[in-house]
């Protein structure tokens, strides 16, 4: 997958990015929100492991690069009947809260949608609230929240919020400027 718009680029990630995801899924500070305030501590010849795996029509590991630079990254899972799980992380903390991760996430959709995806799925920590407010911009419904459903690296309860998407309620801010 490639997708194009503007500055922002959303592209498979390749071997030559194991070395970046890995420092970003071993900082702490970019992976609190998933549960893992300590980092994965993977390496980057794991990842690479990983990626070889990846294929369009099982998962897809994706980077989000800006003006040349790879700023974040994004996931797409078939869970099966044309459903995808969707994830993202605009991993540096400078081009964070500047609307890029709502162009990002809605270039994605787009693509999903026109692969015959019908559905978008995905969830968030009940704490994350300004990626609650991005999905739910994007015509995204919560449909449960699930109280103190899982543990964080420290053994702190968490809760998670589930979000779905189909093509009526998207809305799509890929045409804005960036």
């Amino acid at each position: 997958m490639r997708i194009q718009n503007n500055d922002i680029i959303i592209r498979n990630a390749e071997e030559g990015d194991c070395t970046q995801l890995a420092a970003w899924w071993n900082d702490g500070n970019v992976m609190a929100h998933a549960g893992f305030p300590l980092g994965l501590n993977t390496t980057a010849e794991e990842i690479k492991k990983q990626i070889a795996k990846d294929t369009d029509e099982t998962k897809r590991r994706l980077i989000i690069e800006y003006q040349g630079q790879s700023i974040g990254e994004m996931s797409y899972y078939n869970v099966g009947n044309h459903v995808a799980e969707i994830g993202i992380k605009i991993c540096e903390s400078s081009f964070q809260e500047k609307g890029l991760g709502r162009i990002a996430l809605s270039m994605l959709i787009c693509e999903l949608f026109n692969r015959g995806y019908v559905k978008i799925i995905l969830d968030t920590n009940k704490k994350n609230t300004r990626a609650q407010h991005v999905y739910e911009k994007l015509g995204f419904h919560s449909v449960r929240i699930r109280e103190d459903s899982w543990k964080n690296q420290l053994g702190e309860l968490q809760s998670a919020i589930d979000y779905e998407l189909t093509p009526d309620d998207f809305i799509d801010f890929s045409k804005e400027r960036n």
